[in-house]
């Protein structure tokens, strides 16, 4: 960070790792379900349509808290509503090892998602003012990274712990941790006096522009519209990957490791793409990460087993490469004051295709079959090249604002 004062940057960088535990823990939380659905299915012989409601019921909660969360942060600051945040996901998940009932499962998810719902955009807000005059997209490429380690790790400990004492305490033990990361993101935040809102924003919101302070809205819209089509094609391949696993052969228990590979695979893809980014540009990244995006799950059809599983690191390369270069370009395309906000509608409008996704794609797999739902999400990534060409055009007023 350049800015002069080496407080200054100590800080942001605490800010941004504070923040980094939040992600990780959060992104541990929502992808633990994708290794706890087939389980859940085999307890309650749940339909396929039934599975993706389950994890659209949690994708419904996290959607419907990211704008208010974002509005409420410009006053009451990020702190208090991600500690919180964070305490109630967790909560959920104690909770979660007590449902005895489909029903009840649903409405400790719904619950569970209002919690995570503000971490993405309170967190990004954090990271971005913290790194406002330094280097910001590599400080959000970490921030992210983090998010994927909660992904390669949780589900795999998660999963492996299910063996050993099932999954309803396994789902406890992690809600408990999740406790102690709530209070742990409260006492240091507040030490750093970071995310505490802003005193004139508080007594004057009119001190600061009207709208959602979206400088392009041409761009905002594109980079929207291809994080839509992205995050929920993603959604419902990771809901249904397990069952297209175990159809080719694999394990219940090995679902875990599989999805482990993935998750690695992206982890690696926030990087490579990235890097990829600053070479070839923002529009060909999304071209070449959605080609292997797409061409990766069809050919994952056909393939059995064994190749398969060696297909999974780099898929997961791929369907991760979008997303890493979509939310670095969120912070370029809002005026800083609204920033909370517009990563709430960036987030709400990707998140809430995601809700719905895992559920039409499960009607979809009852149907037809979890080949056929797959080969559908493939040829629907393939979507955003077109749209990702809208993208070219750059901020042609920065002081106009919507």
């Amino acid at each position: 960070m350049d800015d002069g004062t080496p407080r200054l940057a100590s800080r942001a960088r605490a800010t941004l790792l504070i923040c980094a535990v939040a992600h990780f823990l959060h992104d541990g939380f929502s992808d633990t379900l994708y290794v706890l659905l087939p389980l859940l299915a085999s307890e309650w012989s749940l339909s396929f349509a039934q599975v993706g409601l389950i994890r659209s019921t949690y994708l419904a909660g996290m959607t419907s808290f990211q704008i208010p969360g974002g509005i409420l942060a410009e006053r009451w600051g990020e702190t208090r509503l991600l500690a919180g945040g964070t305490a109630l996901v967790a909560l959920g998940y104690l909770a979660l090892g007590s449902a005895r009932s489909f029903v009840l499962l649903l409405v400790v998810l719904l619950v569970a998602g209002l919690g995570s719902g503000v971490q993405h955009p309170l967190s990004s807000s954090l990271v971005s003012k913290a790194f406002e005059t330094g280097a910001r997209r590599v400080a959000l490429g970490s921030y992210n990274f983090s998010g994927d380690l909660g992904k390669v790790t949780v589900p795999a400990l998660v999963a492996l712990v299910s063996a050993w004492v099932g999954w309803r305490w396994a789902a406890a033990g992690y809600g408990a941790l999740g406790l102690l990361g709530a209070l742990g993101i409260f006492a240091v935040l507040t030490r750093l006096g970071a995310g505490f809102g802003d005193p004139v924003v508080a007594q004057d919101p009119k001190a600061t522009p009207a709208g959602w302070g979206i400088r392009d809205t041409r761009g905002f819209q594109a980079l929207s519209a291809i994080g839509i089509i992205d995050q929920s094609t993603r959604t419902a391949f990771l809901t249904f990957l397990p069952f297209l696993l175990i159809s080719k052969g694999s394990a219940v228990g090995a679902v875990g490791l599989a999805l482990t590979l993935v998750f690695a695979g992206g982890a690696a893809g926030k990087f490579a793409c990235g890097a990829l980014a600053e070479r070839i540009g923002l529009i060909r990244t999304v071209v070449v990460t959605e080609l292997l995006t797409g061409g990766g799950i069809i050919l994952l059809l056909v393939l059995p087993l064994t190749p398969s599983l060696v297909l999974l690191p780099l898929l997961g390369i791929a369907l991760n490469g979008t997303s890493s270069v979509l939310y670095g370009s969120v912070a370029d395309l809002v005026m800083p004051e609204r920033r909370s906000r517009a990563y709430g509608l960036f987030y709400t409008l990707g998140i809430g295709a995601s809700a719905v996704g895992p559920f039409l794609y499960g009607l979809l797999s009852d149907w037809a079959g979890v080949p056929v739902a797959l080969g559908v999400v493939g040829l629907l990534v393939l979507t955003t090249i077109p749209l990702s060409q809208l993208l070219r055009t750059p901020v042609a007023n920065p002081a106009r604002v919507n």
